[in-house]
């Protein structure tokens, strides 16, 4: 009975093991790429207030408060790739939701529906892309780390392949070798073995003289 349970629980099992991992990388890509923000913001804020235009400053700050979806997710996607056997899009896409939902809920605490409509369209179109933008980055970050990983897993197959042939070619060496020192040896002991004595031969005179 314990047998047919596991084998039906098992994939439900796999699935909850997915689903935490994918929450867990959104939540460290965003509290990574925050602190990674805000030291940037730190440095550069007072180069970027000195630019002349509004949309300048906007489209540099934009990228900076994204870094997170940006750069941070990508890399660690990548990282996990490497190691972990991931799908590519549910993977990207799970943990992408996960920091954006959280980003979401903690703009709705402080500012509440009155924060989003004053934004405007364009601007919420604008946050929207580059998250679309850094979810599409995971994915090919996940595809791309895979490829990897399986680059590696068949370069040490094929190292370990061709040690194997060492080895093998080694041995038969070893087996001719072992051959000849024992034919030499056998002929060696031929060489040393003696003769077979002849019987023998008694002369006919004193075999025909009469006895006295």
């Amino acid at each position: 009975m314990s047998t047919p349970k596991k084998a039906v629980l098992e994939p439900l099992r796999v699935r909850l093991r997915r689903l935490q991992f994918t929450v867990g990388l959104g939540f460290l890509a965003l509290m990574l790429g925050s602190m990674l923000s805000a030291a940037l913001t730190l440095r550069l804020m007072d180069r970027v207030q000195a630019l002349p235009f509004d949309f300048l400053r906007y489209a540099i700050a934009l990228p900076l408060e994204n870094l997170w979806v940006l750069a941070v997710l990508p890399l660690l996607c990548y990282g996990s790739a490497r190691i972990i056997e991931l799908r590519p899009w549910p993977t990207a896409l799970g943990a992408a939701f996960t920091g954006q939902c959280f980003i979401l809920a903690l703009d709705y605490v402080r500012d509440g529906v009155d924060g989003w409509l004053e934004r405007g369209w364009l601007l919420t179109l604008l946050e929207w892309a580059v998250f679309a933008g850094g979810a599409v980055l995971s994915g090919q970050a996940v595809i791309r780390g895979r490829a990897q990983a399986s680059a590696q897993v068949a370069q040490a197959q094929q190292q370990a392949s061709a040690k194997t042939d060492e080895y093998a070619e080694f041995l038969r060496e070893a087996e001719r070798a072992g051959e000849k020192i024992a034919q030499r040896e056998a002929a060696k002991v031929e060489g040393q073995a003696p003769a077979p004595e002849s019987p023998e031969v008694k002369p006919e005179d004193e075999s025909k003289k009469p006895a006295a």
